[in-house]
């Protein structure tokens, strides 16, 4: 049965391909209220795709932007297969630096260029193209599936959760299956089984009530920026491992089995750094270059501002300067106790020359999934279906809050199996999808159907 799909999905590529275009047409950025139209059309072509491939959809209003439900239940007896998704994507600024148009989908050197190309518009659909591959083949699929799609991942999904909450019984699953994360290369596919949770906040530190005259004032009063730049600076030694009190209590260090593989991954430092424009490497002393960045708490600074940055000298005290933090947690960590410590090791920085306003965001806990179990296991061999080879299994650095939430409110595991490339550009200009990853995913996906309902 499974041949049929796949020879399907061969055949049928290039219709494949316009639908991404289709999706990828749309402008959804969910950060933009100007693009809350345009983000309700692409909910609604999604529903009307659904249907089209035999599905049972909806659209679910939220206080944000909609999300679009999904379902075929019609398996009895084998297991149910949640499939989350995002459709909202990231601004496309700074729009100078596009070679092509954000929301015109071009195809150059087997890659497709537009804003969501591969986060994550691109790596969700291949399961949809599964769905609707077993759907015209056989009319059924061998296990049941429920999509989650939502407007609001990149502005933290703040109707998500409620959405969940609400629903545990409408979205009961056996396991969740996310495809927004990278492969490990070029040719190289993998299976993470580990995220790092987040922590965010925002520090302003308050002087003066207006900028005032670097000679009248200059030396007489505390500057703002000179003082946040001392408080960031003592968030780190010079080696670059975290100074603030009780921040790395209660991490679980990485297994030896774990470091063991992590040494034995194909990984070329020097190409990793030469790719960004760097010569050398940082970090806690220690660890790998892969440890740092999979299984290491973090704190980072994400942004700073204070007084007078346009052209040419301004000679003031600014009033105020800011910075914008984000922390990666490992597990063990909490948002919660880290928020605390790095709040009062800031505020012992402080003086009575100076006033600090700590401003908490989004915070989440890290994950891991059991990289023995079953499910796992079909993972394995679905993708080595798709893609010809075995799959590597990795940890990732960034954060996908939702695998966090379904295992405390559902019980379930999630698969987080990535078909896109840490280059391909998300987040930046000229995001792009490799074609022939698109497609590989897809079949991954059609095979995955058949090992989970063993």
């Amino acid at each position: 049965m499974l041949n049929d799909v796949q020879a399907y999905i061969d055949s049928n590529e290039a219709v494949f391909i316009e639908d991404l275009k289709t999706i990828l047409k749309f402008p959804s950025v969910s950060a933009d209220s100007k693009f809350k139209q345009d983000l309700l059309n692409c909910a609604d072509w999604l529903k009307k795709h659904f249907e089209d491939i035999g599905l049972t959809a909806e659209i679910i209003p939220t206080a944000g932007h909609p999300i679009v439900y999904a379902e075929w239940l019609g398996a009895p007896g084998a297991p149910t297969v949640l499939v989350y998704g995002h459709y909202d994507v990231q601004p496309p600024d700074p729009l100078n630096l596009w070679t092509t148009p954000a929301f015109e989908p071009t195809i150059r050197d087997g890659k497709i260029y537009a804003r969501g190309a591969t986060d994550d518009k691109g790596q969700f659909l291949t399961h949809v193209k599964a769905v609707q591959s077993w759907m015209k083949v056989h009319g059924k699929l061998p296990v049941n599936v429920k999509f989650v799609i939502e407007g609001e991942e990149e502005v933290g999904s703040n109707n998500l959760d409620l959405f969940l909450e609400a629903n545990k019984k409408k979205v009961a699953c056996d396991v969740a299956v996310i495809s927004d994360c990278p492969q490990y290369g070029p040719g190289l596919p993998a299976i993470t089984y580990g995220l790092r949770g987040m922590y965010a906040c925002e520090v302003t530190i308050h002087g003066p009530n207006r900028d005032l005259h670097s000679g009248a004032y200059g030396g007489s009063v505390a500057n703002p920026a000179t003082y946040l730049a001392h408080m960031l600076a003592s968030l780190h030694d010079k080696q670059g491992k975290i100074q603030v009190a009780g921040f790395y209590d209660g991490v679980i260090p990485l297994d030896d089995d774990e470091r063991t593989a992590y040494a034995a991954l194909p990984f070329d430092e020097k190409t990793y750094l030469n790719d960004i424009g760097l010569k050398v490497g940082f970090g806690e002393p220690g660890f790998t270059t892969n440890e740092r960045r999979w299984a290491r708490p973090t704190i980072e600074i994400n942004g700073l501002y204070s007084g007078y940055i346009g052209e040419g000298p301004k000679t003031i005290v600014p009033s105020y300067a800011f910075a914008k933090i984000t922390c990666r947690l490992v597990p063990g960590q909490t948002p919660h106790e880290v928020g605390r410590s790095l709040e009062t090791h800031l505020r012992q920085q402080c003086s009575i020359a100076i006033r600090m306003d700590f401003k908490e965001y989004h915070g989440c806990e890290a994950s891991l999934v059991d990289r023995h179990s079953p499910y796992m296991a079909a993972a394995k061999k679905a993708i080595k279906t798709g893609f010809g080879k075995e799959p590597l299994l990795i940890r990732e650095g960034g954060t996908i809050p939702v695998v966090k939430t379904l295992k405390d409110m559902l019980g379930v595991d999630t698969l987080l199996l990535g078909w896109g490339l840490n280059s391909d550009c998300l987040h930046s200009p000229n995001e792009h999808f490799t074609l022939a990853d698109y497609q590989r995913g897809t079949k991954a996906s059609a095979a995955l159907f058949t090992e989970l309902a063993k």
